[in-house]
């Protein structure tokens, strides 16, 4: 499990084995884009503006005035949208590794979104804040290596076919977007009816039965270039399992050490 202790892994096929597989098969297939190689990261690929574009013709988009977003490559348009759309975007720092955790770009604040919206230009254009700062989130976007639905499943189509494991989010091994949610849920900032979104092509799409923990977070919306798919809801983490965080971690962020104390 991402960034957990990896002991109490369900039964399913292995992370790693769909990361490579996935990664392997973009860049075979010349769908993952810049930067390159796809491997080890949350890999771009072709038609990630139309992900965002589509993302951005739903509701719960649309109602949202504040996203949590991930700062990765195939997620920069999402970022750009939001701004533009005059939303509020709010990124973890990498690592969770300050007090002020989290980078804050507000629309009515900034002048070059597309600079604001890069990685490195997020930390130079945003804000950086602390969790007391830090505003309700109505819609969280992660990026993904791969997420498990039925392939036969659109955004017109009940569920009752679809497998409980429907919607498990496979990211690139570190554990930080499952904590990140964790730490939201804790703060109170984020709720079980907070819709957690990701964008990716349909090469990311697996209908592999995945080890899925009690805190890896579910994906409500998944969107691709060609169409959007809303899995079967359950249940997402209700906050942080203490006795699954590996004592380096807790060592390593500050706002983990006090949540822990409180």
């Amino acid at each position: 499990m991402d960034g957990f202790d990896t002991t109490a892994d369900a039964d399913g096929v292995d992370k790693e084995t769909i990361r490579q597989r996935v990664w392997d098969d973009l860049e075979e297939s010349g769908e993952a884009r810049f930067p390159f190689p796809p491997h080890g990261r949350i890999p771009n690929f072709a038609g990630a503006d139309d992900a965002a574009e589509r993302l951005a013709d739903k509701p719960e988009w649309r109602d949202a005035t504040t996203i949590k977003a991930n700062p990765d490559a195939p997620q920069l348009p999402v970022r750009r949208a939001a701004l533009r759309a005059g939303k509020t975007v709010y990124m973890a720092v990498p690592r969770l590794a300050d007090e002020k955790c989290f980078l804050k770009l507000d629309p009515d604040e900034l002048s070059d979104y597309d600079a604001a919206t890069t990685v490195s230009g997020s930390s130079e254009h945003g804000e950086q804040v602390g969790p007391d700062a830090v505003e309700e989130i109505d819609l969280i976007v992660s990026g993904s290596v791969a997420v498990s639905v039925d392939p036969r499943s659109t955004e017109t189509v009940s569920g009752g076919s679809r497998e409980p494991e429907n919607g498990g989010r496979i990211g690139k091994g570190e554990g930080y977007s499952d904590l990140e949610y964790a730490i939201l849920r804790g703060l109170g900032l984020v709720d079980e009816s907070t819709t957690v979104a990701t964008t990716i092509h349909e090469r990311q799409l697996i209908d592999d039965p995945v080890a899925i923990g009690d805190h890896d977070v579910a994906m409500d919306l998944v969107v691709t270039p060609e169409r959007t798919i809303r899995p079967e809801s359950r249940a997402q983490p209700s906050g942080i399992d203490w006795d699954l965080l590996e004592e380096e971690r807790l060592e390593e962020i500050p706002v983990l050490q006090r949540l822990q104390s409180s």
